[in-house]
């Protein structure tokens, strides 16, 4: 008798502690819960600042030769500098245009890099303009002889890392075939990606 006790005594001890335990399907919901309020708060947190930083510039056509660099130095007073350098021999004696896009993917001849950087939501212009002007409008730059051609500039736009309203890491930077006109909506008319780097 005293077997059959401590027997039926386990069993309830075991059916018990089964009953307390929770269930797998209700955990996995929780941690699924979880991942997605933490992807959620990542897509938004503000990524480490750099010093430094640099955009390798290729091609996005195979029958057209396009390389470069674009580097990118953070100042003392919250600036951040950029000097370019691009050669595109088959441009030779022409002016293209230099823009930041929202997404540093080069793929699609560059269209998957989506459309100019904008995060204030304003008109597409010149650098600088009253108008108003995307923050990823770097401008025109034109070509010599050869096909070569420099750019240098300075903002407090731009921040290496930092906020998303500010940070360039991550973005592409695209070299198109035409001249910006400054003017049309919102790209202008510019022509087709013939270049591409993501900064880094």
């Amino acid at each position: 008798m005293k077997k059959l006790w401590i027997g039926m005594f386990s069993a309830a001890l075991l059916f018990a502690a089964c009953n307390s335990a929770p269930e797998n399907k209700g955990t996995d919901a929780g941690n699924t819960n979880a991942a997605a309020h933490n992807h959620e708060h990542g897509a938004v947190a503000d990524v480490p600042m750099v010093q430094q930083a640099e955009a390798t510039i290729a091609g996005t056509y195979p029958d057209t030769v396009v390389n470069g660099t674009a580097k990118f130095v953070a100042g003392e007073n919250g600036t951040v500098r950029l000097e370019l350098s691009i050669s595109a021999p088959s441009r030779a004696g022409k002016t293209v245009a230099v823009h930041l896009h929202e997404h540093g993917d080069c793929g699609e001849h560059g269209n998957a890099s989506h459309g100019h950087w904008n995060p204030a939501g304003k008109s597409h212009g010149k650098w600088g303009s009253d108008q108003g002007f995307h923050s990823g409008d770097i401008g025109n730059v034109t070509l010599d002889a050869q096909g070569n051609g420099t750019l240098a500039m300075e903002t407090d736009l731009w921040t290496l890392g930092g906020s998303a309203d500010k940070n360039i890491l991550g973005r592409a930077l695209i070299v198109h075939g035409g001249e910006d006109d400054y003017t049309t909506q919102p790209t202008g008319n510019a022509g087709n990606r013939i270049g591409c780097g993501v900064i880094q």
